[in-house]
């Protein structure tokens, strides 16, 4: 869980392009300075804090129903959007443009996905429950990555629109802080290396001493202090501040990432924002893509692009698991009666973050063209 995942490329380089313009120019925004902070991470800090408010054993099941539902129309899309972008004009991509880029696009669009089906067919082949059980663990290494690459992501982008640009030692430093929280969030989730079940299969967690996450949490900290200090700096200098990105990287890592599972009811509401987060960037992404394609009748092409993210969403979470776990037999006794969801659902997040981090990335002329071309 973004992140999109290295968002920052295209970000810096804009930033780079845009050093020379004019100082009047005037600030930009994805959709608006308000819409813009409630997106990245604004509402966070007012719906969390509610959430903690009310007694967990009550609310859990109500809250987890309602997210469950949301999902088909949030979360879900948020991954199938990345689908629809990735692969639209695929072989284009593959034959034409610079040739690191055709690479990474092969290595995200072909070798992942094949890697991804054959770790999980020798699982599965093996009868070995260990080996798909650490598939979730697997996927949560990922998702913290993504997280707080999504994160730092925001942040670059709304200093880029708003020309509010960080210097290279500005922008390093809230990156080491964003894979600091990555690593104490992973080992801290790990520490326990408690079983547990996700869609019927018994998950696996690596076995993780206590004393690496508290040394984790404090290289974590103080990174953050750092970075803290970095920007209480440029205010006292007269600089400004993104507002809505260091929203967005400050909730993203330290709400979402670090401490994301102390409380259940905001575990289950986090990946909703996160999805809210990324369809931030994706619509202002496909409003330029529609204003080019159809300029005549841009909102019926963004209509389209959603309804069609929608019944992707659909397809890859509920159709084709439910389709494969009726055409292939296994052991339910040992993977439980939902395997098919398991292995989509992680291989679908998985593999998100493999394409974002293509998509999103500097020297992606597609992204820094619709992104920042209006």
């Amino acid at each position: 869980m973004a992140s999109h995942a290295d968002v920052q490329g295209w970000a810096e380089s804009v930033a780079e392009r845009s050093e020379f313009a004019p100082a009047v120019a005037p600030e930009r925004h994805l959709h608006g300075p308000l819409v813009d902070w409630l997106l990245l991470g604004g509402s966070s800090l007012i719906i969390l804090p509610l959430l903690t408010l009310l007694p967990t054993q009550r609310w859990q099941a109500t809250v987890a129903v309602t997210m469950m539902v949301l999902a088909n129309f949030i979360n879900h899309p948020h991954f199938a959007h990345s689908y629809q972008i990735f692969y639209r004009g695929f072989r284009a991509k593959l034959t034409h443009g610079e040739p690191t880029m055709r690479w990474r696009y092969a290595g995200a669009g072909i070798v992942a996905p094949l890697l991804l089906a054959t770790y999980f067919g020798v699982g599965l082949w093996r009868a070995d429950l260990r080996m798909v059980g650490l598939g979730f663990d697997i996927m949560g290494l990922f998702v913290g990555w993504h997280y707080v690459k999504q994160g730092y992501g925001m942040l670059m982008v709304d200093a880029a629109l708003k020309r509010r640009f960080f210097n290279d030692d500005e922008k390093r430093l809230p990156l080491i802080n964003a894979y600091a929280v990555w690593v104490f969030a992973w080992v801290k989730l790990n520490g326990a290396a408690q079983a547990s079940d996700y869609w019927g299969v018994r998950t696996m967690g690596l076995a993780v001493p206590h004393w690496l996450a508290l040394v984790a949490g404090v290289i974590a900290g103080a990174s953050g202090l750092t970075v803290l200090t970095m920007l209480v700096r440029r205010l006292r200098g007269g600089g400004k501040l993104p507002i809505a990105g260091l929203t967005a990287y400050g909730v993203t890592l330290y709400v979402w990432t670090a401490f994301g599972t102390a409380n259940p009811l905001v575990f289950l509401v986090v990946p909703a924002l996160h999805s809210m987060q990324y369809l931030a960037v994706v619509y202002r992404f496909q409003s330029s893509v529609a204003g080019e394609a159809e300029p005549a009748k841009p909102l019926r092409a963004i209509l389209r692009f959603g309804i069609t993210g929608l019944l992707l969403g659909a397809v890859l979470f509920w159709v084709l698991p439910i389709a494969l776990s009726a055409r292939f037999a296994y052991r339910p006794e040992l993977f439980g009666a939902t395997l098919f969801v398991f292995v989509g659902w992680i291989s679908v997040n998985v593999h998100h973050y493999f394409m974002d981090s293509v998509m999103w990335r500097r020297g992606n002329p597609e992204t820094s063209r619709h992104l920042f071309g209006r």
